[in-house]
């Protein structure tokens, strides 16, 4: 089964809430929605589902207009972020409530539901209420009971957001498993740009309401459409400030200054807006093609065994990601070092001119 949007806009009352969606989804394909909250994955996913009805465009399965299609009549599936289960149902009768509804044969319905309880490792639980059972617990019996229908399309809106983050990890790494062996079109939504590169598979960027990229989440990550889709695409958000190309060198507002890597070698000259990301900068000199900053220390946040520092520089703030622990003080001279190797070019549109190597990026996945 493939799925087409065509042209679809949702408007409730004088709010868009999505605008103008063009999408194809594949049978036996992961597509990740990244956004942030309220960017419309939710509206997206409710009108794939038939849940609400798109105001304009169409949607269409295998060149089937299924527009005005009920729910009821469609093969999907679908997991919320909430742990939706029957309260006075076992485990097992959870997971067997929608083939029975299918009006499966009772031996049909026993094996598949002990080998989907099997897969999510919830086997030894089938007699329990969900009131027994932990939060990760109760999210893995919502979801065995979406996989166990087999539907054509599956949908998962931020599935383990209310999951602490061990959970989260375990779930997320035997979910990716779990995708890849079905033939299903399944769409999965989240706001956590790591958790949107650990799945892989294709990732469509959605921003208020609209698509501003869609492709294989790494040929996203790396080679982002606009400056918006490095603002949202990326954790921290990647940095950026003004300047020019001329001459074979850049240079920034401040009037630092660079040559050209060989990525840039062939840009126009011109104003651009120059972006590197938080793990592409150090504090101290990594290499003699090095570029030398002067900034000014705002915050030091140790996160696990790394420090996210926050500079200001030049009256801009900046995000630069470094291993080990460091204590700076607010107002202390910081030495920032840039590889121009690194560098991100955009026009003054917003639109993406060039981006490193993916060899030169790959640290960004790590």
């Amino acid at each position: 089964m493939t799925l087409k949007l065509d042209q679809v806009s949702k408007v409730v009352g004088s709010e868009i809430h999505l605008q103008d969606i063009d999408l194809t989804f594949e049978p036996g394909n992961l597509y990740v929605l990244f956004g942030l909250t309220l960017a419309g994955k939710t509206s997206l996913m409710r009108l794939m589902a038939s849940l609400d009805r798109a105001t304009s465009g169409r949607v269409i399965i295998d060149d089937r207009d299924i527009t005005d299609v009920g729910v009821r009549e469609r093969s999907v599936a679908m997991v919320y972020q909430q742990f939706i289960n029957y309260p006075a149902f076992s485990v097992y009768d959870n997971i067997a409530s929608p083939l029975r509804i299918k009006r499966l044969a009772k031996s049909d319905i026993d094996q598949k539901v002990k080998e989907t309880a099997s897969l999510l490792r919830i086997d030894h639980l089938l007699d329990r209420l969900p009131a027994e059972l932990s939060g990760g617990q109760q999210q893995r019996v919502a979801i065995a009971r979406a996989l166990v229908k087999e539907a054509d399309l599956l949908l998962l809106d931020e599935p383990l957001v209310n999951l602490d983050y061990k959970l989260r990890e375990e779930l997320r790494n035997e979910l990716k498993s779990i995708f890849q062996r079905g033939s299903s079109i399944v769409v999965y939504a989240t706001t956590e740009p790591a958790e949107a590169l650990l799945l892989g598979g294709h990732t469509v960027v959605v921003d208020q309401g609209r698509v501003l990229q869609s492709g294989p989440t790494l040929e996203v990550f790396h080679h982002p459409a606009s400056v918006r889709v490095t603002q949202v695409f990326s954790e921290p958000p990647m940095n950026l400030a003004n300047g020019t190309v001329a001459d074979g060198r850049f240079t920034l507002e401040d009037g630092i200054e660079g040559p050209l890597p060989g990525h840039l070698k062939t840009i126009e000259n011109g104003g651009y807006r120059i972006g590197f990301r938080a793990n592409h900068a150090a504090l101290s000199r990594r290499s003699e093609d090095d570029v030398e900053i002067q900034a000014v220390a705002d915050l030091a946040e140790v996160s696990g065994s790394e420090t996210f520092v926050h500079l200001k520089h030049a009256g801009t703030d900046w995000v630069v990601q470094e291993e080990g622990v460091h204590t700076l003080r607010i107002g202390d001279p910081i030495k920032l070092y840039l590889n121009p190797d690194r560098l991100f070019l955009f026009g003054q549109d917003g639109a993406l001119k060039a981006s490193p190597p993916v060899a030169d990026a790959m640290i960004d996945v790590a």
